[in-house]
Order: C-alpha cells, then sequence, then structure tokens
C-alpha cells in the first residue's frame, strides 16, 4: 500500500471495520505520520464521505453513524463469507422477504473482481444442503421483524394484528421479549394482554404492528429460546403420550429435540412426555430411536407400536425370489 491513494483507501477500510481509531493507530497501521493521516482523511471528506475527527484524549476518526458504503472493501475471505452467509439464509428461510436475498447477493456479485466472483459462483452452483429448503410463504415481512427486534431491545409494548392457524383474526397487546428463528420460522414470544399470560406467536402470521408509549420488564433468566420450544412442543394434538425411554438423559436430548416433547430423568431411564396426532406415526418415531421403552400412555399406542412391528416383519420377510 506504498501508492497514496491506496492509503487513502486503506484508511477508509479501517473507519469502515473499526467504530473509532486514534491518529496515532491509523499512522501505525498505515506506515504514516499523524499528518498525513490527517491529510488523508480531509481527501475523503472532499470525496463526500463523512469522516468526523474528535479531538481530545478519546478523540479519534470515524464515519458517521449511518452513512451507508457499498462492498467495495470486502475482503475475499469477508466477501466469501457474505455471500455464504446470503446463500444459507435463502435456504433456511433466515432472511425476510424472498427479494431481498437475491438482490443483495445480485449487488455484492456486481462489485466483486471477475475471477473471485466465478469462483464464488462455483460454490454456490454446485453447494448442496441436507436440510429442506424454507417455505417462502412463512417468510416474515422485513418490517414486522424489524419492528418487534426493536420493541423487544427498548422494552416498548406492541400492538399487532395476528391471524391464527385456523384463520382467526384477533387484535393482540404484546410485550416482546424475544425473537426465535426454529425450524424454517420466525416467531415472537411475550407477555400477550388478551390471554393474560406468555404466548408464542408466528410473524409471518403477523399484520399491523404499531410500537407504544408503555414499557415493560422482562422476568428474570427468561429464556425465549426454551419457551418457543417448549410452547411448540405442547400445541395441541389428539393423543397425550407417555413413555419411558431406556436411554440416559444426555442421549436423549442429542435425539430428541425439545419441540418434540418434554423428558424429564427417571430413576428408570428418562421419561418423554408429548403429544402426537397420529398414533402411528408416534409409534415409528419410537421404533426408529432404537432403544428399549415402555409406553404408559395411551394404551392404544401399545396397539399402535405391536402394528408397526408387525409391518415391519412382514418387509423383513420379502423376498425377491
Amino acid at each position: 500500500m506504498s501508492h497514496p491513494a491506496g492509503r487513502v483507501l486503506g484508511l477508509l477500510e479501517l473507519l469502515q471495520s473499526h467504530h473509532r481509531l486514534t491518529g496515532v493507530e491509523l499512522a501505525a497501521r498505515l506506515g504514516v505520520d499523524e499528518r498525513t493521516v490527517r491529510r488523508y482523511a480531509t481527501t475523503l471528506v472532499e470525496l463526500g464521505i463523512p469522516v468526523t475527527a474528535d479531538r481530545g484524549r478519546y478523540g479519534g476518526y470515524r464515519l458517521r453513524p449511518g452513512y451507508k458504503l457499498p462492498p467495495l472493501m470486502l475482503t475475499d475471505d469477508e466477501a466469501v463469507a457474505v455471500l455464504l452467509g446470503l446463500v444459507a439464509a435463502e435456504r433456511l428461510g433466515l432472511g425476510t422477504e424472498e427479494p431481498a436475498t437475491a438482490t443483495a447477493l445480485a449487488k455484492i456479485r456486481r462489485v466483486l473482481p471477475p475471477a473471485l466472483a466465478d469462483r464464488l459462483a462455483a460454490v454456490q452452483e454446485h453447494l448442496g444442503f441436507t436440510l429442506r429448503r424454507a417455505d417462502p410463504a412463512v417468510r416474515p415481512a422485513t418490517g414486522t421483524l424489524l419492528a418487534l427486534a426493536a420493541a423487544a431491545r427498548q422494552r416498548r409494548r406492541v400492538r399487532l394484528d395476528y391471524r391464527s392457524f385456523a384463520g382467526a383474526a384477533s387484535r393482540r397487546r404484546l410485550d416482546p421479549y424475544g425473537l426465535v428463528f426454529h425450524a424454517g420460522r420466525w416467531y415472537v414470544t411475550g407477555h400477550d394482554h388478551l390471554r393474560g399470560e406468555v404466548r408464542t406467536f408466528r410473524l409471518d402470521r403477523i399484520g399491523e404492528v404499531v410500537t407504544e408509549a408503555e414499557t415493560f420488564e422482562a422476568p428474570a433468566g427468561f429464556d425465549p429460546v426454551a419457551q418457543v420450544t417448549r410452547s411448540l412442543a405442547g400445541v395441541p394434538y389428539a393423543h397425550d403420550v407417555e413413555v419411558l425411554l431406556e436411554t440416559d438423559p444426555d442421549t436423549a436430548r442429542r435425539r430428541i429435540p425439545p419441540s418434540v416433547g418434554e423428558l424429564t430423568p427417571t430413576a428408570d431411564g428418562v421419561l418423554l412426555r408429548t403429544r402426537a396426532e397420529r398414533l402411528d406415526g408416534m409409534a415409528q418415531l419410537l421404533a426408529g430411536l432404537g432403544w428399549p421403552f415402555t409406553v404408559l400412555r395411551p394404551d392404544a399406542l401399545r396397539d399402535a407400536v405391536a402394528e408397526h412391528a408387525r409391518r415391519l416383519a412382514d418387509w423383513a420377510g420379502r423376498s425377491t425370489g
């Protein structure tokens, strides 16, 4: 970076990646003196880039907050990280409205050196995922996500329109404790004033969000992830299920996520409490775990397990001859 123009761009890159740097720090990184740093900062200001210099013991140089730079100053490693992150977000449904991810990818590709752009395109074209692609229909609106995140951070109550799974519309007042991304969907959890208890809502079913003046305090130690997974596991289904699994708690937790059911260690193994809409599906799940188990309830689950065992025996006895 011996050319002055290169050092000016180097100063811009340093200011882009750091909140504030002193003149001494910048001079050492650029290999110049502090007077030259001041001259480079003036050059950036003349180019329309808002560099501010704060005097005093804790002063330094920084970019004006909120100023947006184009992604021209990314290193190769940074460009790879950003592009792979966008590709993964699009695949997993972590993004919001679908066009935003595609347009962001296109913008970054346009400003990359051709050789790097081609190599990253090759990665994207031949990158496979073991996870199922998220349904674009469940992606929330960007404004909804940002409004709820800001309200959670500021501890401000919100008023929102909500549509249930059955299509019923309601107006809610919510104290948003936190946001959770789980299994391809976004959720907000907090105190619902309509029901008078902590509830969980899918963001893609939320309409208008209005932030109110009232503030709130979240319960000490509240864990949004734990709350969301517990609430999803408690969604009402046709059958309440209790099964004693003959395994240890750590092994059970590795195979059975919190969204499937509640696991409680006992003297004889691990008690699984969950709900199921179809008992034949629960029988298949239990058989696939590979552990001995005892069905505690409902009695009909024993019949479903026996029927599944008969099907497996029939399939095992098939011959190609």
